[in-house]
């Protein structure tokens, strides 16, 4: 049985894609002070999941072009359609260690050769699933600013969410 937070931030990621529909490429690489691109949000969302879930928990490095969106970086305009297809793949690969965890993996720390993470790993999910909303907000006001009128007002189907 897949975990109440794995579901949650399954669920999330469908808010992410549901917020973005409707956006075209030219107006993803656009940049809007002093927001970043929404290509550039989707890589850096990509990025927190690959190095938490791929990286750290399955020692595998995809090595795709998210990493120009790591915390810090400087803004760049990545291609929209490239960082949708990589952020795809990457959710693919997280998914195939995130099906997998029990709730006693939850409180293990991820590590990256000698070096821990300082917060368990169901911290860490939560402060995945945070970040995606804080970046949902963004990219919703972007997307205001871009004059879209069809963008999503309020989070949607709840009730897709299984709680067994």
């Amino acid at each position: 049985m897949t975990h109440p937070l794995v579901t949650q931030l399954e669920f999330t990621r469908r808010e992410f894609v549901r917020v973005m529909e409707g956006v075209s490429a030219e107006e993803g690489e656009r940049v809007l002070p002093p927001f970043n691109s929404l290509s550039f949000v989707v890589a850096h969302m990509a990025f927190h999941e690959h190095t938490m879930f791929v990286l750290l928990g399955q020692g595998v490095d995809m090595d795709l072009d998210v990493q120009v969106a790591h915390s810090g970086a400087d803004a760049s305009v990545p291609s929209w359609n490239d960082m949708w297809t990589q952020w795809q793949q990457i959710t693919d690969q997280a998914d195939s260690y995130l099906q997998r965890l029990a709730q006693e993996d939850l409180h293990v720390r991820l590590r990256h050769g000698d070096r821990e993470v300082p917060e368990v790993l169901g911290h860490t999910l939560l402060r995945v699933i945070y970040h995606y909303w804080f970046h949902l907000g963004e990219a919703h006001a972007i997307r205001q600013v871009l004059g879209h009128k069809d963008i999503p007002e309020f989070v949607g189907a709840v009730g897709t969410t299984s709680f067994e």
